[in-house]
C-alpha cells in the first residue's frame, strides 16, 4: 500500500502540508449535473475525514475556471465541480489551487483539537468519543462521567499555555506494528484505523500528544493561536462535549 496515494491519485498535502499550488493532468471527468467531478493524477486537496471537511479551491485550464466545492471517496478522489462551471476533458493539464484561507483555518482547528485532546488526556485521563470541526470552531467529545470544578477555566488556560510553549508538530508515517507499539497511540474509545490500513500516519505535539490521524496540520502549537472554550455540554449518561473557537481566526 502507498500511503501518499488514493486510487490513480498522489497526494501531495499529505507530504506538504504548506502547498497550495501544483500542475496536474485529468484523468477522468464527467460533467453530471448532479454531481460534476474531475479525476487528477496529482492533487493537495484534502479529500476530508476524521472530523476535517474537504477542501474548497479552483482548478485552471485553458482561460477557464473550475470551482472545486468537496471531494467524493471512492476508488478514485473525486473532486467535485461548482454545478455552474465546465470540467476540464481528460487529458487536459491544469493548475489546482486550494483556498489558502480556508485550509490554514482549518490546519489550525485540527491541531487545536489535537491539543485539546492532550491537555484532557493528560490531566483527566478521558478519551475521545467524537468530534468534528469546521474553519475556526470545533467540538470534541469525552468519556468523563463528571465534569470536575473548575474544568472549562483549566483546560482553556492549559490550551493557552500550550499554544505558548510553542510545541512541534510532526507528522510521520509508521508500519501498523511499529505504530501501535506506541503507548496511547488511539486517543478515541474505539479504534478508528481500519484494520486493512498497513502504513499509520502518526501527528506528534513534543511532550504533549502522540496520535493516528489523517488530517493536515500546522507546525507548531504556536501557530494555533488563541483558544477559547465554549460551552460544556453533556451529551448522555458519561459523555461530555467541549466546544473550541480558534479566537484570532485571520492568524
Amino acid at each position: 500500500m502507498d500511503e501518499e496515494r488514493h486510487g490513480r491519485t498522489h497526494r501531495l498535502e499529505l507530504a506538504d502540508q504548506t502547498l497550495r499550488e501544483w500542475d496536474a493532468t485529468v484523468l477522468h471527468s464527467t460533467a453530471e449535473p448532479d454531481e460534476p467531478g474531475v479525476v487528477l493524477d496529482r492533487s493537495a486537496f484534502y479529500p476530508g475525514g476524521g472530523g476535517q471537511p474537504p477542501d474548497h479551491g479552483v482548478l485552471l485550464w485553458g482561460g477557464v475556471q473550475t470551482r472545486i466545492v468537496g471531494v467524493r471517496k471512492g476508488d478514485d478522489l473525486v473532486l467535485l465541480a461548482h454545478p455552474d462551471d465546465p470540467v476540464p476533458p481528460v487529458g487536459t493539464t491544469v493548475r489546482g489551487a486550494v483556498e489558502d484561507e480556508r485550509r490554514s483555518l482549518l490546519m489550525r482547528t485540527h491541531s487545536g483539537l489535537h491539543l485539546l485532546c492532550g491537555v484532557v488526556f493528560r490531566d483527566y485521563g478521558a478519551l475521545v468519543t467524537g468530534g468534528n470541526m469546521e474553519p475556526g470552531a470545533a467540538r470534541m467529545d469525552f468519556g468523563m462521567d463528571q465534569v470536575p470544578p473548575d474544568f472549562k477555566a483549566h483546560i482553556e488556560q492549559a490550551c493557552n499555555q500550550e499554544v505558548a510553549a510553542d510545541r512541534r508538530i510532526e507528522v510521520s508515517v509508521l508500519p501498523r506494528t511499529e505504530a501501535f507499539a506506541i503507548p496511547d497511540i488511539v486517543r478515541t474509545a474505539t479504534n478508528l484505523v481500519p484494520l486493512e490500513v498497513e502504513l499509520v500516519r502518526i501527528v506528534d505535539i513534543d511532550g504533549l500528544d502522540t496520535q493516528a490521524d489523517g488530517g493536515t496540520h500546522v507546525a507548531s502549537t504556536r501557530q494555533v493561536g488563541r483558544i477559547e472554550i465554549g460551552k460544556i455540554e453533556s451529551k448522555g449518561r458519561g459523555f461530555r462535549r467541549v466546544r473550541l473557537r480558534i479566537a484570532d481566526p485571520a492568524g
